[in-house]
């Protein structure tokens, strides 16, 4: 007997369709997987035998083989122990294999006959969907998750013989609903909050433009000055995370298992600090099928690379394209895939290796060629691709006792809100961006026109601060993203002042 199972598999953040198709003859006991099968499915061979014969079912004395289409994509994980179980019993007739056609199925089996959590819930169920079928049953643990997405029912399995029993009527189960406004309302929560920071107001509102734009920002200082702070609290200040925007960065936690039952969706923007010693596949991604990187992780959120010139040259030169593209390749053995990048990137780092360069309170003890060296270590590229550094001098002990506090992140998340919807609606026909740090050259020269004032204010900052011309272009989106917190169309004078000050490593005494 022939019997057929639609299963699903992950490739990147996508998922396709698998049919697990199951043949069934008389012949000497054997129970043979093919289609590229690794280990873990191989091993389904074992966990399933138990977890029929547990679940009250004899496993069929016959020679079984299971076949995992298309063949020539290879298979891993655990997750189609459940479909395999299911297409053996249809051959049998113990299933109605009719009833089966309208359902995929995932999930791992223990040997008692249990269902466990599985990988990429949410991009199997927008598979499931997309093929047109009925129903999805998956582990209990994901049904959550994969019930955000509309259009096809989800049942969460506990077991084995409560699927069973369902596809064979003798059992109503109802499908898994999520509430996506109440689970936005528990998930929204930051554990960090601007309004905690002491003096530093002036980095404050570099934060501030950097998340209205979506500007990349470089931030050197001496040790103390605040920096990794600053930067833990920039997720909370940035506009509100959409549904569309959730859903693509729940999909890549899926991948790598980093959600849970109370938490089965992303509804705050991720904040990743990867560590020094972090690898080059560690940062891209990768895998013998590749997994997601850290500028994958980061997607739609913030990357903090603290310490910025402690990072192994290879492993920050990784950044360039994927900043550019807004997506990363990663090619194996194994795959091909592709992953998003839409980040923001934080960078932190100390002025000279000592960390008191300038810092009026301590003496710096380095040499100008140590600092030379120190600096160096940052490409000129990589930098080049960051629109605004500023410097963060000693907090001072009365500022800290000072009892005052600034703005609280709801306030400033308040006004960046405004300035993105201005964006969006600026950019609405042009498409690859919605925000002003994406702009291109031809755009900047539409969106971004200054008055005689301000451009003489520009000539003067090249010639007499050093300005290089590469900063030009940064100077223009930075005071675009001004004007529109602001709420103007107009670009004047004080906005190009603004953004110029932002560009502390493009001076000479730097």
């Amino acid at each position: 007997m022939l019997a057929r199972v639609l299963s699903s598999m992950t490739i990147g953040v996508a998922a396709s369709i698998v049919e697990v198709e199951v043949d069934m003859v008389y012949g000497l006991p054997m129970f043979t997987i093919v289609g590229l099968p690794d280990t873990a499915v191989r091993e389904s061979r074992e966990r399933v035998r138990a977890a029929l014969r547990n679940a009250g079912f004899k496993f069929p004395p016959k020679k079984i083989t299971v076949n995992l289409a298309p063949a020539n994509i290879r298979k891993e994980g655990a997750l189609y122990d459940l479909p395999v179980a299911v297409a053996i019993l249809c051959a049998e007739g113990i299933i109605d294999k009719e009833k089966v056609r309208d359902y995929m199925l995932i999930g791992e089996l223990s040997l008692d006959g249990h269902v466990k959590p599985v990988r990429g819930a949410l991009s199997i169920a927008a598979a499931a969907r997309d093929k047109g079928l009925k129903g999805l049953f998956i582990p209990s643990e994901n049904a959550s998750e994969a019930a955000m997405i509309s259009g096809i029912d989800i049942y969460g399995a506990e077991t084995l013989p409560q699927v069973i029993e369902f596809l064979n009527n003798k059992l109503d189960m109802s499908p898994h609903k999520t509430d996506l406004d109440e689970l936005f309302t528990r998930c929204t929560a930051y554990e960090e909050d601007l309004l905690e920071v002491k003096g530093q107001e002036y980095a404050k509102r570099a934060l501030e433009v950097a998340a209205a734009g979506g500007h990349n920002l470089l931030m050197i200082g001496p040790p103390g000055s605040g920096k990794t702070m600053l930067a833990k609290r920039l997720p909370t200040i940035l506009p509100d995370i959409s549904l569309d925007e959730a859903i693509e960065t729940t999909k890549i936690y899926s991948l790598i298992g980093g959600l849970n039952r109370d938490r089965p969706v992303f509804a705050t923007r991720p904040f990743r600090v990867p560590h020094q010693t972090i690898s080059y596949a560690g940062m891209a991604g990768g895998g013998n099928i590749p997994r997601p990187g850290e500028i994958s992780l980061a997607h739609n959120g913030v990357l903090f690379i603290d310490e910025l010139p402690e990072y192994r040259r290879d492993v920050l030169e990784v950044l360039r394209q994927p900043m550019e593209d807004r997506f990363i390749t990663v090619s194996r053995v194994g795959a091909t895939v592709i992953y998003p990048t839409r980040f923001m990137l934080v960078c932190a780092m100390n002025p000279c290796p000592c960390g008191y360069f300038m810092d009026p309170g301590r003496e710096c003890l380095c040499t100008p060629l140590q600092i030379q060296r120190y600096r160096s270590k940052v490409s000129g590229p990589l930098l080049d691709r960051i629109d605004m550094h500023i410097s963060l001098p000693p907090v001072s002990i009365r500022e800290m006792n000072s009892g005052r506090t600034g703005e609280a992140s709801r306030d400033i998340r308040g006004r960046v809100n405004k300035a993105r919807e201005i964006q969006r609606q600026r950019y609405r026909d042009v498409k690859g961006f919605s925000c002003n740090a994406e702009m291109k050259s031809a755009h900047v020269n539409r969106y971004c026109r200054i008055d005689q004032k301000s451009q003489e204010i520009m000539e003067v900052a090249m010639s007499r601060l050093g300005l290089s011309a590469r900063a030009y272009e940064k100077v223009l989106k930075v005071a675009r993203t001004i004007a529109d917190l602001d709420l103007r169309e107009e670009m004047l004078p004080q906005d190009i002042s603004e953004a110029i000050g932002y560009r502390t490593l493009d001076r000479k005494q730097f």
